[in-house]
């Protein structure tokens, strides 16, 4: 007897039509970053044309990020589910205003990153594996904006994490060694907690897609399990943001590496832990957001006057910056603390700012670092006579990073005072402010320590020390580093006098974390 065929029907559980060319744009960042870190990988021998392959990578994965960022301004929110399974059970790949914007922002900073290690990575730090850790690091960081899932969120961590440790050590030195330790170990705690946090959400919630644990979660209201799953999540994502009082690691650490890492660091690792708490608590934890309120809100406070005070007492320009970093990561939290739509703008808007004015600050100050050998303020002067022209950028970004117009920092400082004020919380409103007051202190002691005074510490002003010297010749600063640098510097004008784009993408972004729906209809097909 013949054997019957059953014919069964796979419509209900799988994706049977193919899938639009666009929606490959969603991985294309990720395959890229993979791509390019086995190529260096392979070229690690060749350090002279490595550089070359890798930057032109990384120039497409811009090239990519901005035709992404095209289909989701054009079309809303985007998803790509991966092996053909329909939601919730295939892996999906989101992409909403938030996500794109700051995956494009980071790929930016990976390039120009590239193209300034071309000049100042050595040639054998870069054959053990400058650049293939670079993409690594940044296929992590790429799939932690894109992923629509919460456990693929922690594997993307993960990635970044073990490039990053890479990226650390790089060198060998007994001081990069030290901070690494440092840095891997509140780290490591900090992904502990994601993992657990997360194995408890699935038990729960018996679900890992995003779209769907934003429903059930809302469904199931402010249940005593999901809190106290809220607020696993909070410690692990402030451990990974250096928020107070997990944040010693931060400045433990990211003065010990080679300084265009610690620029790609202080760029682009907190603001993913800044994205994780955004996406979790407020999209799909709204409960334990709620709950948390009051408990943000005064980590909020603490880490904005630690982290400036702390940079207030720093004599390495280095350590000052990471304190620095610090304080920016309390007027983001204050954002997420006050969680309404114009303070989670601010917040939004603020990330795209710290990303762009910290890397940029870590870059020019690697420049009068090396030509001094050190970066102790007490040994730096003389600068603005040997190089005005770097003197007046390193003027524009620590203006930049105090707020002032018309740089990035202004407008999202007005939208979180704004949405504080809103709120009631003028205490909040008020220590924003306060901050920003002792940040210009800050960078005013930088810049007057480095650049302005004649020397030294011990030389007179104007009268004779290293202006009568050898060192007295025009700094040369070399094209590998002025090319960034003036990007990032024209991008942080830009952003500071034309601000509406950016205002209307985290507008947008703000939105869809409030209210899911169009986020949960990409996913699903349907309106919940």
């Amino acid at each position: 007897m013949a054997a019957t065929k059953t014919g069964v029907d796979i419509a209900a559980a799988m994706i049977t039509h193919p899938t639009a060319a666009a929606d490959w744009l969603l991985v294309a960042p990720v395959l890229l970053c993979m791509v390019g870190g086995a190529t260096t990988l392979i070229l690690r021998k060749n350090v002279r044309i490595q550089p070359l392959v890798g930057i032109s990578l990384l120039a497409l994965l811009v090239l990519t990020n901005l035709g992404l960022f095209a289909h989701v301004w054009q079309n809303g929110v985007v998803t790509m589910v991966m092996g053909q399974w329909l939601p919730p059970f295939g892996i999906a790949f989101t992409a909403d205003a938030l996500g794109v914007t700051l995956a494009l922002i980071a790929s930016i900073v990976g390039l120009l990153a590239g193209i300034y290690a071309a000049g100042s990575i050595a040639a054998s730090e870069r054959r053990y594996g400058f650049y293939p850790f670079l993409f690594m690091l940044l296929c992590g960081v790429s799939g932690a904006f894109l992923t629509g899932d919460i456990f693929n969120l922690y594997v993307w961590f993960e990635v970044l994490l073990i490039s990053s440790f890479g990226l650390l050590v790089l060198g060998n030195t007994t001081l990069q060694i030290d901070g690494a330790l440092k840095y891997a170990l509140l780290n490591l705690i900090g992904t502990t907690l994601f993992l657990i946090a997360t194995g408890l959400l699935y038990g729960l919630l018996g679900t890992l897609n995003m779209a769907d644990i934003a429903l059930k979660s809302r469904a199931l209201g402010d249940s005593g399990p999901l809190l106290g799953i809220s607020a696993l999540y909070f410690l692990a994502f402030a451990m990974k943001a250096a928020a107070f009082p997990v944040n010693f690691w931060l400045p433990a650490s990211y003065h010990t590496p080679r300084i265009v890492v610690s620029a790609l660091f202080a760029g682009l690792l907190t603001k993913v832990g800044v994205y994780a708490l955004l996406r979790v608590l407020v999209l799909l934890l709204p409960a334990g957001h709620n709950w948390m309120h009051g408990l943000i809100t005064v980590v909020a406070i603490v880490t904005m006057l630690t982290g400036v005070l702390g940079a207030l007492a720093q004599a390495d320009v280095r350590r000052t910056i990471g304190y620095l970093v610090i304080s920016g990561i309390g007027s983001m939290l204050a954002g997420i603390a006050v969680g309404s739509e114009v303070a989670l703008t601010g917040a939004i808007m603020y990330a795209v700012h710290s990303i762009l004015a910290m890397t940029a600050l870590f870059l020019i100050f690697g420049i009068t670092g090396k030509d001094r050998g050190t970066f102790n303020l007490r040994e730096l002067g003389g600068m603005y006579r040997r190089a005005p022209l770097l003197s007046a950028a390193t003027l524009i970004l620590l203006f930049a990073a105090v707020g002032l117009p018309p740089f990035s920092g202004f407008w999202p400082k007005v939208l979180l005072v704004d949405g504080a004020l809103a709120a009631g919380q003028g205490w909040l409103a008020g220590t924003i402010l306060l901050a920003s007051i002792l940040t210009a202190i800050t960078v005013g002691r930088i810049w007057i320590f480095a650049f302005w005074r004649g020397g030294p510490e011990g030389i007179a002003d104007g009268t004779q020390g290293v202006e009568t010297g050898p060192e007295a010749m025009p700094l040369q600063v070399p094209f590998t580093a002025w090319l960034p640098l003036a990007v990032l510097i024209a991008m942080i004008f830009w952003l500071g006098l034309q601000p509406e784009g950016l205002m209307q993408l985290a507008e947008t972004g703000a939105h869809t974390l409030l209210d899911p729906t169009a986020y949960v209809q990409s996913v699903f097909g349907v309106t919940p």
